[in-house]
């Protein structure tokens, strides 16, 4: 298929059940572009394609992406066989011997799993670069970093590999790496892809798990497929009125939208990105919505404080239990300095410690569902500078003072959302002077996944991203 990378998933999948292309025919398209592309973007680390030519070739649930190749990122999402690092060197020889409940979901959607993607190491970083799994490069420019955590996942689709590929996000891991490689990226509300019966809850409701895409109905339809309540769960998110995929044929309305450039810092982002951020709030003004300036007004340096000893007292909760799978404490040189100072950190903390932190971070978290009261969508950037290049946030040889530093200068917006829970949304609308992506985020009402999903498609139409190509495609 030449035109393979041309259709998004549900594109692929329409052309399965016309009959004009087979799953096998599909999967083979993926993996010779993985075998073209991975020696320069290093996006898929680990190849199943027996497994995949085995799928394809069988009796394919009749879900909305039937025979569309897939890849899973390497980092807390079981599939049965194959391994898990973790994008860690001390997790290496780790293999999953069943499917995750949510790995299971994806099958039903009908999807052909081919491989698994890049990630940092436990997923801490907002750039993928890791020790023991090396640097995932960006299509649009391999020497700039594709983001993280889901920087395989993002490079892979954006490269044409997949149509979309499974990410997760606990700090801004899949808006950053759709806003770095130019795609749409989707943070769930909490528990909307519920964590099913085999996790833990590792990051407290934090983490959330969805797909990067090219296109806005990827994005609904496979969260349609896997975003139904699950049995006995203790947090369930708040039910949807409709199918997503009908959400995105319905107008937005006129939407009251609020939009700044402020950071917890104070300092002012890069001009490029300010003014791309102006152009945005004025094509949304042209739209007909009521656009204000306006910022979240929350205590940033207090609600980031606040998470601090319940984050590393999870971490360290959850390296417990790798350590207690694996039957071993972790080598010096197994682990990177950010990973060791975050387990360091954990392990100081009491009980009451994290206890102080989730009660802090609760109340925070009042203050921003609130600015929401007269407000439907908050609009600001992903990144605050253009997506940089390889190893300036390096975690493997920089201090981790220093990674910290520099990833709060690039990445300020994204966190207090995976705090609140709230929807929020990387859409793909700018271009820098470099013609790398600039991803502009929209964030919405707690459980209201359906008006970023009317937004989105409006501004689909209206500020299409479609046409646009990287260096490394197809």
């Amino acid at each position: 298929m030449d035109d393979y990378s041309e259709y998004d998933g549900l594109g692929l999948a329409e052309l399965v059940r016309s009959k004009r292309v087979s799953p096998a025919e599909l999967a083979e398209a993926a993996i010779a572009r993985i075998e073209r592309h991975n020696p320069t973007l290093n996006a898929v680390v680990y190849k199943g394609y027996d497994d995949a030519r085995r799928a394809a070739a069988g009796d394919l649930p009749e879900g909305p992406f039937r025979g569309v190749p897939f890849l899973i990122k390497d980092l807390g999402m079981p599939v049965a066989g194959w391994p898990r690092s973790c994008g860690s060197r001390f997790a290496r020889g780790l293999t999953d011997t069943e499917d995750g409940g949510l790995t299971a979901r994806y099958r039903q959607a009908g999807v052909v799993l081919v491989g698994k993607t890049n990630t940092p190491e436990y997923g801490i970083t907002g750039t993928t670069e890791s020790a023991a799994l090396g640097p995932c490069r960006n299509p649009w420019d391999p020497a700039h970093i594709s983001g993280g955590s889901s920087g395989g996942a993002a490079s892979a689709v954006a490269a044409g590999i997949v149509p979309l590929a499974h990410a997760s996000d606990g700090l801004g891991s899949i808006r950053i790496p759709a806003a770095c490689c130019g795609l749409v990226g989707l943070k769930v509300t909490r528990d909307r892809n519920p964590n099913l019966p085999d996790g833990f809850d590792y990051a407290l409701g934090n983490v959330v798990d969805h797909v990067v895409t090219r296109t806005v109905r990827d994005s609904a339809a496979m969260l349609d497929a896997t975003g139904y309540p699950e049995p006995y769960s203790s947090y369930p998110a708040p039910p949807k009125d409709r199918p997503y995929m009908e959400e995105i044929g319905r107008s937005p309305g006129r939407l009251r939208i609020a939009w700044s450039s402020e950071t917890p810092s104070g300092r002012p982002i890069d001009p490029e990105i300010q003014a791309a951020l102006e152009r945005t709030a004025a094509l949304l003004a042209g739209l007909g919505h009521e656009v204000v300036e306006k910022g979240l007004g929350v205590d940033y340096r207090a609600l980031f404080a606040s998470r601090g000893a319940a984050a590393a007292s999870n971490f360290a909760a959850g390296m417990d239990r790798l350590i207690e799978q694996l039957g071993r404490e972790p080598e010096p040189d197994e682990l990177e300095p950010l990973t060791w100072a975050t387990l360091k950190a954990g392990r100081r903390q009491t009980g009451a410690d994290a206890m102080r932190s989730l009660q802090e971070t609760r109340m925070l978290n009042r203050r921003t569902l609130a600015f929401f009261e007269d407000v439907d969508v908050y609009l600001t950037p992903v990144l605050g500078t253009p997506v940089p290049e390889i190893g300036f946030i390096d975690p493997v040889n920089l201090e981790p003072k220093e990674v910290n530093r520099r990833q709060a200068r690039v990445f300020p917006y994204t966190p207090p959302f995976n705090f609140s829970g709230q929807p929020s949304m990387s859409l793909p609308i700018e271009t820098d002077s470099r013609g790398l992506p600039v991803g502009m985020m929209f964030t919405g009402r707690y459980a209201d996944e359906a008006t970023l999903f009317r937004l989105a498609a409006q501004l689909e139409k209206e500020a299409p991203w479609k046409g646009r190509r990287p260096q490394v495609w197809g």
